[in-house]
């Protein structure tokens, strides 16, 4: 692509509400075509051109190296650790000691956070509040105080335009910056970086898989949740339940001059916990976006530091209480983590089973399921808590838990990619993720099954 004239910023026109955006029916709504740097999408959405597969060629300027075993891992039954969990320098479990009220977890990132700007590492933070009125709909913002970022807490799981804020970004002329965000975001950040003009950009990562339109988020929590309206927030979890934590009103409420933070005294929680094989697929099969069918960045692997819950066996503890797993990798990840190691609680990590049978069990019942005249009927509860306990304990568990979700949807989205997108969609492929392909390939039963869908 040629270089952007000088006036580039002028001569941009930001996608209009309402118009289709470049990517259509595969935009992930990160921002970046809200703002004048619509003119560089071509060449930093995640869905367009190389799509995904520029995350190999910015590895290497970001962290300094390219994930390990990234030229091998071709080979069939090659396999590295970077190639599930991208570029590591460090990987921990942990959590805050004394855990941030109202998170969705312990607050490990909102922590971080408030302590950059506290401390004065950064200037501002990019995160994301909830609009007025509606907790799951994501406001970014530019925070530039404590208390600001302590109101983006809790995840907003639902599309989310965090680059909107980009001229504004521009315009404030704060030069220490701290964003926080999702994989396709990252990416997009990562490819505009050096036309920002900072000195410092930090960026915090977390996972994200099978996220979807606000929209798609209420028919999600009407078909699984008994009380959709008091869900506060969710987790898909190993014990292979969806945790549900409600939020409901409290009475009396205490009044603010009992000294007592009035916001945790009027509202009591409690969480309701839904076995995956009793939620009603059928009627969820929209609530998945294209751009999310299409995604191989699962780990955010161009974040420097990355929380999420993915990697963690389920403890039989609230998610206030939980661990997480922490992937520092590069030095600006390292410095993050150093900053609040005496506020954190550190394990290390562990991995338990094989996920192969899991996987591909997984991926061909679903397939199955998909091709069935009738959809099949979720099971009833007590069955779905049998199972889920069942397979908790002859299941993988911990990192290797994590290579089984990782693995279901590279082979998912790859089927997904090549049925909707064609030859220009699987060209976006990055490598890591054709290895994992390429590795489930030679397995009998995959090749059977692929042979009988091509059929």
């Amino acid at each position: 692509m040629p270089p952007l004239p000088p006036n580039w910023r002028d001569r941009a026109r930001p996608i209009a509400p309402g118009r289709p955006y470049p990517a259509q029916e595969h935009c992930s709504q990160c921002g970046l075509c809200d703002t004048y740097y619509v003119a560089q999408v071509k060449t930093a959405c995640a869905f367009l051109g190389e799509g995904m597969r520029r995350i190999e060629s910015l590895e290497a300027p970001v962290h300094g190296r390219s994930r390990l075993g990234q030229q091998t891992s071709l080979k069939a039954g090659k396999s590295d650790p970077e190639r599930h969990f991208g570029v590591t320098q460090g990987l921990y479990y942990g959590r805050v000691r004394q855990p941030v009220a109202g998170a969705q977890w312990t607050g490990v990132v909102t922590t971080i956070a408030v302590e950059l700007l506290r401390q004065g590492y950064v200037d501002g933070v990019v995160c994301v509040q909830s609009a007025p009125g509606d907790r799951f709909q994501p406001q970014p913002i530019l925070a530039t105080t404590v208390e600001e970022v302590l109101a983006a807490r809790g995840v907003k799981p639902t599309l989310s335009p965090n680059l909107n804020i980009l001229a504004e970004l521009e315009q404030s002329g704060l030069k220490k910056i701290l964003f926080c965000g999702v994989g396709c975001q990252v990416q997009a950040l990562r490819s505009i970086a050096p036309d920002l003009g900072l000195d410092q950009l930090y960026v915090i990562g977390t996972h994200c898989v099978d996220n979807g339109r606000r929209s798609g988020l209420d028919q999600f929590l009407k078909t699984a949740s008994t009380s959709p309206e008091t869900v506060q927030h969710y987790e898909f979890m190993q014990d292979y339940q969806v945790h549900f934590k409600h939020r409901i009103p409290q009475n009396p409420p205490q009044p603010p001059e009992s000294g007592q933070n009035p916001e945790l005294n009027t509202f009591q929680e409690y969480y309701e916990q839904v076995p995956y094989f009793c939620l009603p697929s059928a009627e969820l099969t929209t609530v998945i976006a294209p751009s999310c069918y299409s995604c191989f960045d699962y780990m955010n692997g161009l974040a420097d530091l990355v929380v999420g819950y993915m990697g963690v066996p389920y403890q039989n503890q609230p998610m206030s209480q939980h661990l997480q797993q922490i992937l520092v990798r590069n030095d600006r990840g390292q410095a993050l983590l150093d900053l609040v190691k005496p506020l954190l609680e550190l394990q290390a990590p562990q991995s338990r089973g094989d996920r192969r049978t899991f996987v591909l069990q997984t991926l061909i019942q679903e397939e199955q399921a998909k091709a069935a005249p009738k959809p099949p009927k979720p099971l009833p509860r007590w069955a779905g808590k049998l199972l889920a306990w069942i397979l908790t304990r002859i299941g993988p568990q911990g990192l290797e838990f994590a290579r089984y979700s990782i693995d279901y949807h590279t082979l998912r989205n790859y089927l997904y990619v090549q049925r909707h997108r064609g030859p220009a969609g699987i060209a976006q492929i990055p490598d890591y993720a054709r290895a994992i392909v390429a590795e489930y390939a030679n397995d009998p039963s995959f090749a059977q099954f692929l042979d009988n869908q091509s059929r």
